[in-house]
């Protein structure tokens, strides 16, 4: 498939707003994405779309991830923990996902959103044990979190940041912007792993997957000092939910048809 050359400067500008969203609250760039490269770049396949925007949600999320780890707000153990379970969970998901029409797959999506969103907003207020990690005694519920996530993000093709942040918080018990930091470790094993999946079976277009990380380094550098400014009381958590409502109110919207 060729697209026309407005298309790859339109993946450019939405891989800016996918960076932003990385940097900003570790998550929501793949759930972004989706829509931007279905609505706005006009990929005419799902699966093509969400193979692409896998690779370029994982490569911007590790640009993200640098800038995090400046701001020392990564937590290696725990994130690597996350991810190497997470990864095989994440190959299943998105075996299984390619099987699935994408239509219903965005659908289902969504409805997954608006249940995180909630359960982000009832803990807002939670800000976290400052110097909480990973010890053997939370080692079995990190590794179960983890696995969990990564099959939901390999099964819907996205990087999982919206779900591994509330997953690191809830086990953990970590800062949210700490969660936010760490998670980026995870959303980029997760799109990798996914990205891999589905460009074997040749559903990822490489060009448009590049013009997105370009946007998107810029987007996530500048994400991230917003992400610093946030960082106290509950204004992150607020704005993280928020952001996940009004994605998942428009994709429940744009695929309600799916099963109709």
């Amino acid at each position: 498939m060729t697209l026309e050359p407005i298309q790859y400067l339109l993946g450019t500008l939405s891989g800016s707003l996918v960076g932003f969203m990385l940097g900003l609250a570790g998550g929501g760039g793949s759930i972004l994405a989706l829509p931007l490269m279905v609505h706005l770049v006009r990929v005419p396949d799902a699966h093509l779309a969400i193979g692409t925007s896998a690779f370029a949600v994982a490569a911007n999320a590790a640009t993200s991830l640098v800038s995090h780890i400046r701001a020392c707000t990564v937590d290696w153990r725990c994130g690597g923990m996350y991810a190497a379970v997470g990864v095989v969970g994440a190959m299943l998901g998105s075996t299984a996902g390619k099987a699935v029409d994408g239509g219903k797959l965005l659908f289902l999506f969504a409805l997954v959103m608006v249940v995180v969103g909630a359960l982000m907003l009832r803990g807002r207020a939670d800000e976290g044990i400052a110097g909480a990690g990973c010890d053997r005694q939370k080692a079995p519920k990190v590794l179960s979190y983890g696995f969990g996530t990564g099959l939901f993000s390999g099964f819907f093709g996205i990087g999982g940041g919206f779900l591994i942040v509330p997953g690191l918080i809830g086990s953990t018990g970590m800062p949210v912007l700490n969660a936010v930091g760490t998670s980026l470790i995870a959303v980029t094993a997760f799109g990798l792993t996914t990205a891999v999946n589905y460009a074997f079976s040749g559903l990822v277009d490489w060009p448009l997957a590049f013009a997105f990380i370009v946007g998107g380094v810029a987007g996530g550098l500048t994400g991230t000092r917003i992400a610093e400014r946030l960082s106290t009381g509950s204004k992150l958590t607020t704005i993280f939910a928020a952001l996940i409502f009004v994605v998942a109110a428009y994709m429940l919207w744009k695929s309600t048809g799916s099963f109709v």
